[in-house]
């Protein structure tokens, strides 16, 4: 199932907790991404582990990833599709991952209603 959340609201808290949020946010966001795609493998707690296994370099390939799902999901759901995955590995790249996490909820609350 997917939950609208407020984007304004999840970086806040996300600042707020000194990140604990964040991580939260990261794994059910990654998790409704890949449910709205229709892959199954694609997890949060999967991409997290990776994450912390490889020191963040495989969150590079997380932002890349994720924007490929998001542009699937509003593929199948007849929506123009924007593909942003070079943008969320740009802005990864540059230590902007929660602004990447904010533009991913944004979609997704957008499809939330069309899941």
């Amino acid at each position: 199932m997917v939950t609208q959340r407020s984007v304004g609201l999840a970086v806040i808290l996300s600042l707020i907790t000194c990140g604990i949020y964040a991580i939260y946010w990261f794994i059910v966001l990654t998790n409704e991404a890949g449910e709205l795609s229709g892959d199954s493998s694609f997890t949060g707690g999967k991409h997290f582990l990776l994450s912390l296994v490889t020191c963040g370099i495989w969150s590079f390939v997380w932002a890349y990833q994720v924007g490929k799902q998001v542009g699937e999901a509003q593929r199948q759901r007849g929506l123009m599709v924007s593909d942003n995955s070079l943008i969320y590995l740009i802005l990864t790249f540059v230590g902007l991952g929660i602004v990447v996490y904010a533009l991913v909820q944004s979609d997704v609350n957008k499809m939330a209603y069309r899941a």
